[in-house]
């Protein structure tokens, strides 16, 4: 019925009234709930399906799409009336929502927005009936006190019968915050497609490359180094508020034009035309930084979705700041390279995606980070790269790899006993408004390391400022400039939750140094058991190094999901050493190793006893070695 592998498997649990699906970008994931909804329409008795989606530009994904064309029994139709990530004023897409709910038509598209805005005027029993689907599910949280996604969606689950279906590409949320609370997830039916799924199915792209170039000076000396124009590129450069910025975001792109060649003309769409100077030819590059034109932009990005998507020599590089990351499609796109610390993982597995579509002749995936160079040792710098890579690929087995989540309240003098995961300060501010609250909820990491690259901090940090200075002077000021609608009460109760949750989980801040990027890696801390080196080498770069990954194959993919898989076999030595003649005589039977995919229990249980004493037999060997190399003389 012209279902990729990922559709025919979500579309197998299709009567589950609550299914998660975990895939990743370009798996298909909106085609498969196109699958599912209608099998629901049709089939399942229910009268409406719901769409929502986090921002606008993700909608067109869910346009009208005819599958019967594929031997699918219906299409998917979207009333333009009921395409509600269109350009409107949220008070008119809400009412549309409402008169949705109650009219005959059966399929909508909103925004996360719509969606939380549109919940405040109807009941939750006025979803009976209806599926809700939730694009780029990650964004909804457990914390049900400040993540209204997440409140809504409880409140639907409790209220009516709603069908839920949840998609994403990074099961994560780049916070410590779960995206669900695991009574609220045992209500879900999963289906996980990961990257080792996708790589090994794919038919051109075989392998993804993950490479760390440390530089000093300014970025903007390196890029040129970094930036192959031989493959189609996405370069983020850093935010303005970062340490990598030069603070003129513009110039920063001519930059990056100059290193490329010289500029020959502008087309309408506005596309630039520059010609290289090493070869002569044109490279089209469009421009995504410059905002100051809405309506030139705007049409940079309609051409972009319409020609460049299908359209291989359309565009060659895309330079962007905060754009071309989630749900942004590009499928030619082969290298993203990335200026500047990025402390939340989830944005990186996004930028990621951007690269690793399926197109013909593309074999081979890259994302580079260009880094300045940390002031720790190379073998330092080494160990926390293998860290980040390990998270990293982790995380593109969609693993959740995230850090201890602390909640920070004040002591009394009579408290009550404190909950899992609460630290009690006596003389804590606790935020009381709701801005704050927000700040604090979607935005710390990225204040902290906002903080950490500050030039001023570094040498505080250092050393050359008193610590009071530091914490009472410097981090209110840069709390002030990122935030100036705050307030002073504000600005303190933000400023004790930095420096609270930095002591805590970071340790000193003011220890910190220029060690951002060792730190940075430090965060994910869910993979010390995962012994396992990705570095394939570190070679000299501009007056520092860089750090390349070994090839992410299918094959290295499998080997991490097993060590993974290893970690948390509960299994007795008696036990599996029992089992042991039984896999054998298994293997015998079936030709093949035990799956530990399987759906079938039995091969499962050989396959986690077979890891189980893999992992067993290498720690024997460790152990013997070590014991060799003290017996040397």
């Amino acid at each position: 019925m012209g279902m990729r592998e990922m559709q025919q498997r979500v579309f197998a649990k299709r009567d589950a009234q609550h299914l998660l699906v975990k895939a990743p970008p370009a798996s298909g994931k909106s085609r498969a709930l196109m699958f599912v909804a209608l099998d629901k329409l049709y089939h399942q008795g229910r009268k409406k399906v719901i769409v929502a989606v986090p921002e606008r530009s993700i909608g067109a994904s869910f346009s009208p799409t005819k599958l019967t064309a594929h031997g699918f029994f219906a299409d998917w139709e979207i009333k333009p009336e009921h395409n509600l990530s269109l350009p409107g004023s949220s008070v008119g897409k809400v009412d549309a929502f409402v008169k949705f709910l109650e009219g005959p038509d059966a399929t909508l598209v909103c925004t996360h927005a719509t969606l939380r805005f549109a919940f405040e005027k109807v009941a939750p029993e006025a979803f009976n009936g209806a599926v809700l689907a939730i694009d780029e599910f990650h964004h909804v949280s457990a914390d049900i006190e400040a993540n209204r996604l997440g409140a809504l969606l409880r409140d639907v689950m409790n209220g009516s019968d709603v069908h839920i279906v949840a998609m994403t590409g990074s099961y994560f949320r780049g916070d410590s915050v779960p995206v669900l609370s695991a009574e609220d997830e045992a209500k879900f039916t999963p289906v996980m497609f990961n990257y080792y799924d996708q790589l090994n199915g794919y038919e051109h792209l075989k392998s993804l490359g993950i490479g760390h170039h440390f530089y000093q000076g300014r970025y903007t000396d390196a890029i040129g180094e970094v930036l192959d124009l031989g493959k189609k590129t996405i370069v983020h450069i850093p935010n303005v508020n970062s340490g990598e910025s030069t603070k003129d975001k513009i110039e920063e792109v001519g930059f990056i034009i100059d290193s490329i060649g010289q500029v020959v003309a502008a087309e309408d769409t506005g596309i630039i035309l520059i010609r290289r100077h090493d070869t002569g030819e044109i490279v089209r590059v469009a421009d995504l930084v410059d905002d100051a034109d809405q309506k030139k932009r705007g049409e940079t990005l309609h051409y972009l979705s319409t020609v460049a998507s299908k359209d291989r020599n359309g565009v060659d590089v895309i330079i962007a700041l905060g754009m071309a990351k989630e749900g942004f499609d590009w499928p030619f796109a082969e290298h993203a390279l990335t200026v500047g610390y990025r402390a939340s993982l989830t944005e990186v597995i996004q930028i990621i995606g951007r690269v690793t579509r399926d197109s013909p002749g593309k074999e081979h995936a890259q994302f580079t980070n260009l880094i300045a160079q940390p002031d720790a040792a190379t073998d330092e710098v080494k160990v926390s790269v293998n860290n980040m890579l390990k998270a990293i690929t982790a995380s593109l087995l969609m693993e959740q790899v995230l850090a201890q989540n602390f909640t920070f309240k004040s002591k009394t003098g009579n408290d009550d006993a404190t909950k899992p995961g609460e630290l009690k300060i006596k003389g804590f501010k606790e935020p009381t408004t709701e801005r704050v609250k927000q700040i604090v909820e979607t935005d710390l990491n990225d204040l902290k390391a906002t903080i950490l690259q500050d030039d001023t901090f570094a040498k505080a940090a250092a050393g050359s400022l008193d610590p009071e200075v530091t914490n009472k002077v410097l981090i209110p000021k840069i709390i002030r400039e990122r935030y100036p609608d705050l307030d002073e009460a504000q600005v303190e109760e933000l400023r004790q939750q930095v420096v609270v949750d930095s002591v805590i989980k970071n340790g000193e801040v003011r220890n910190v140094g220029d060690k951002r990027f060792v730190r940075m890696a430090e965060k994910f801390v869910n993979i010390d058991d995962l012994d396992i080196n990705l570095i394939d080498s570190v070679n000299p770069f501009q007056r520092a190094f860089e750090v390349m990954s070994k090839s992410v194959t299918p094959s290295v993919l499998r080997i991490i999901s097993d060590a993974i898989t290893a970690t948390r076999i509960e299994i007795t030595e008696e036990e599996a050493l029992l089992l042991w003649p039984k896999i054998q005589a298994w293997v015998k039977v079936n030709g093949r190793k035990p799956d530990v995919r399987s759906d079938d229990t039995t091969e499962k249980r050989y396959a986690e006893t077979l890891l189980f004493l893999q992992k067993k037999k290498q720690q024997h060997l460790a152990a013997q070695r070590a014991v060799q190399m003290d017996d040397q003389p």
